[in-house]
């Protein structure tokens, strides 16, 4: 398996607000999210909601302490 490749948190930030990368907190719960939420961020239960009518070709940014 392929090493899971780390992006910056400026490359990051600029990819989030220019509408390349969609932001995820990688955690199941809401009380978690809330206390690691960043800027731009969507939790884990968004994501899934949304998933299915994503661009297959969108950058998905995850992230957890």
């Amino acid at each position: 398996m392929a090493p899971i490749p780390r992006t910056p948190p400026e490359e990051t930030r600029t990819r989030v607000q220019s509408g390349k990368a969609l932001l995820v907190c990688g955690y199941d719960s809401d009380e978690k999210f809330r206390a690691m939420h960043l800027e731009g961020g969507i939790s884990l239960a968004e994501f899934r909601t949304r998933a299915a009518k994503l661009p297959k070709d969108q950058e998905i940014i995850f992230y957890c302490a």
